[in-house]
């Protein structure tokens, strides 16, 4: 050990210097008037990205927004705004849910992202009460449910601001069965020493009034805060009692007499503040990795968007994307010259040590082998893994399954399957077939999964799947020994190949909550970087235990 130093401060230098004993990945990528052109295909994609985003913004028409400012009121954003510490960053999850739905804007109406509160990375969740009073359609639902189940995988303090009428009512036959899952998992996040903070910023009505009732802390705002099971206009339908919404659940009532509010707050600043205080006293992760310094990578961002081609079918070097991610671009490729379709190595992002497979084309038998050892290496060291999807699923024919791709395929997605260290999934192209599921799709819970704009996930590729169509439908005419209606047959494969076309976008994919949003390829470091440091803040373990290997 060196001289002078603790155990902590040598352990500090060690981490420091493991980086820069990784090899340096010198890109071989020059520009060409190709590459142009494939940056200004990608400043199309990039520009609906921006409409869909800003199209997420809505908060509700002018008259409600107007009506919310007369009552001291701040928008859902500008609560998120103000409880942040400054200068953190927000890393909005979800944004697009619903996308291409009819039942709200896109992302629904509930704003959830991670940022730092009080030094703690939290998960805030606020909702947007001037969009039908924050009422909770199918695609809220389904966000909330997500954004809860992020949470309780990273050990995330909740901060939510509560305004919700409850379920849409329209909706009510699609999220009340499901909605009650939304109690169950703050209580459940309580029971593990996650703690939810809920801060009733309006009205809180039928269900939503359930969210402060099962929270660990409440913050009601006087004369703004209400909470009931039934509103007034049920109360009276249902008891013939006439009362005001104050009397009925009122902050006061809830903060003298019910006991429902921990604290009151006069006006929604103070309540943000109560909230940070609040955060600030509870305990820190003892045991998470801090990284003592990071270098940023040698190429530029800028260049992702002529590398990376915008047409998904085409093919490109995985490792000149890794070099524009990680660390002065130092990648430790492990086994490069076997199973050249799955590279696999390590390398760290803003510190933070991260093993990573990435697709370099079809998978065969010894890139799957490859990627199942590598995975077992990473779970031993206790690291966490970043799959990079590009991936148009396992090589098949007569000679590969003689030789067993199903086998050596199973072997791959067992190790996902099972492996304990956290997953990072990023789909930078193509995410097809069993593919998918092999890089850790949404199927194999991944933290975090995110796509790149002009990404395609499908069973298979449009081309591909209306040709298989067609062939089964020519098989079942030759066999009953009529003639193949060729015209029928050819709207038919017309119509599958804009239907899967359509279905397999990543428009399409983050609407259904397939990923947790898209993102500008430019931004993929920092936003990797955020995931990482969330995932750090508890110790890493793996159980180094597997289903049954077929070797």
């Amino acid at each position: 050990m060196p001289a002078g130093l603790g155990y902590n401060g040598w352990l500090c230098m060690f981490v420091g210097m493991s980086g820069a004993l990784l090899p340096v990945y010198t890109s071989r990528w020059r520009p060409s008037p190709e590459s142009q052109e494939n940056a200004r295909q990608w400043a199309s994609l990039l520009e609906l990205l921006g409409q869909h985003h800003q199209a997420a913004l809505f908060q509700g028409r002018e008259k409600h927004i107007q009506k919310a400012r007369a009552q001291g009121k701040f928008l859902a954003r500008e609560r998120i705004a103000y409880l942040l510490d400054e200068g953190s960053p927000f890393l909005e999850l979800l944004p697009l849910a619903g996308l291409g739905g009819t039942t709200s804007s896109p992302g629904g109406t509930t704003v959830g992202g991670i940022g730092l509160v009080a030094g703690h990375w939290t998960l805030v969740i606020s909702n947007v009460g001037t969009e039908k009073g924050g009422a909770v359609d199918l695609p809220t639902l389904q966000k909330s449910l997500r954004l809860s189940e992020i949470a309780l995988e990273n050990r995330l303090p909740v901060v939510n601001f509560v305004e919700s009428a409850g379920a849409d009512l329209p909706e009510q036959a699609r999220v009340f069965i499901q909605g009650g899952a939304i109690f169950r998992e703050i209580t459940r996040r309580s029971r593990e020493g996650i703690p939810t903070i809920s801060v009733v910023m309006g009205s809180s009505t039928a269900g939503g009034a359930y969210v402060p009732g099962m929270s660990d802390y409440t913050i009601f705002v006087r004369r703004q805060a209400y909470a009931f099971l039934g509103g007034p206009p049920l109360v009276r339908m249902a008891t013939g009692e006439i009362v005001d919404e104050e009397t009925l659940g009122g902050a006061e009532v809830h903060a003298s007499r019910s006991g429902l509010a921990d604290f009151l707050a006069e006006n929604e600043l103070e309540a943000i503040l109560l909230a940070r205080q609040i955060l600030s006293r509870l305990p820190r992760p003892s045991a998470g990795f801090v990284p003592s310094s990071a270098r940023p990578p040698r190429y530029p961002p800028e260049e992702i968007l002529q590398i990376v081609p915008a047409d998904p079918r085409q093919p490109f070097d995985i490792r000149e994307l890794i070099a524009r991610l990680v660390d002065d671009s130092r990648f430790l490729e492990f086994k490069p010259l076997w199973g050249s379709t799955l590279v696999t190595g390590w390398a760290e992002i803003y510190g933070y040590p991260v093993g990573i497979l990435a697709n370099n084309g079809v998978l065969f038998p010894d890139s799957a082998n490859k990627g199942a050892h590598f995975i077992e290496l990473c779970n031993r060291q206790g690291v966490p893994l970043l799959f990079l999807q590009n991936i148009t699923g396992f090589i098949v024919g007569r000679q590969y399954e003689a030789e067993g791709i199903i086998r050596h395929g199973a072997k791959l997605i067992n190790a996902v399957a099972n492996s304990d260290v956290p997953h990072l999934t990023l789909i930078v192209g193509a995410s097809y077939g069993a593919g998918n599921y092999a890089m850790a799709g949404r199927a194999y819970r991944p933290r975090f999964l995110f796509v790149y704009p002009h990404s395609r996930i499908a069973v298979m590729g449009a081309e591909q799947l209306a040709g298989v169509m067609e062939q089964i439908q020519r098989q079942a005419a030759e066999k009953a020994g009529t003639p193949l209606d060729e015209t029928q047959a050819a709207a038919l494969r017309s119509h599958l190949i804009q239907e899967i076309e359509k279905t397999s976008t990543a428009w399409y994919s983050t609407g259904q909550l397939w990923d947790d949003g898209v993102i500008d390829p430019r931004q993929t470091r920092e936003v990797l970087g955020l995931c990482l440091a969330v995932v750090y803040q508890q110790p890493l373990y793996a159980s180094n235990r597997y289903g049954v290997f077929r070797h």
